[in-house]
């Protein structure tokens, strides 16, 4: 998304401008709140609007105080991520949440869930390979809602994120249900554990950036 918006504020400004974005998104990964900086003047959203692809839109492009940095000045950053719970996959769905068919205990997602809020060692919930030197993260909220018939919605925010974070969770979590680890085993994890003992990577196409906090 960052490239194809430098494009189009280019085409518009007619300046190359580099772009800062508060919080950085795998491919597939949706951003409903999304929020970005540049250098210079902003150009009017509708004009923006006018030479960017259909599933790319600016809601609003105003001016920011002098320095203003849309990542360096995020105080939190929420994420929603959406799963189908039932037998039969739902085309509207499609794209949105990742379908789970087998079981799905809320309990025990709810559980897990507020074991993550606070401050935690997060290492077995990001890569090996990687280029994080921190791994604690302060998680200020972290609970699994109902998001419509059969979908359930787990929202977290904190201060920052690590790649793949939120989608580890949610694979540990779903792996949880499914009865390849208990709730302790969990809870262990986020004392720094080593990533191969966290479950699966969820899909990208479940997750969304809904909000940044300033």
């Amino acid at each position: 998304m960052q490239g194809v918006l430098e494009e189009a504020l280019e085409r518009v400004r007619g300046e190359p401008t580099r772009l800062t974005v508060a919080g950085r998104t795998d491919t597939g990964v949706h951003a409903r709140g999304q929020v970005a900086s540049h250098a210079g003047s902003p150009a009017p959203a509708r004009s923006l609007n006018g030479v960017l692809p259909r599933d790319v839109r600016v809601v609003a492009s105003d001016p920011v105080p002098e320095g203003f940095d849309a990542r360096r000045d995020a105080r939190t950053r929420l994420y929603r991520y959406r799963v189908l719970a039932r037998a039969a996959a739902s085309p509207f769905e499609h794209g949105r949440a990742l379908h789970w068919s087998g079981p799905l205990d809320r309990a025990l997602l709810e559980r897990c869930a507020a074991l993550v809020a606070g401050s935690h060692d997060f290492t077995a919930f990001t890569p090996t390979q990687t280029d994080h030197v921190r791994f604690e993260r302060d998680v200020v909220r972290s609970e699994w809602l109902e998001g419509g018939p059969d979908v359930l919605e787990y929202w977290i925010e904190a201060d920052t994120f690590m790649r793949h974070m939120v989608r580890i969770l949610v694979g540990t979590m779903l792996g949880v249900c499914a009865g390849r680890m208990d709730v302790d085993g969990f809870a262990a994890l986020l004392t720094g554990r080593p990533r191969e003992e966290a479950g699966d990577t969820a899909p990208p196409h479940g997750l969304c950036l809904e909000a940044v906090r300033y």
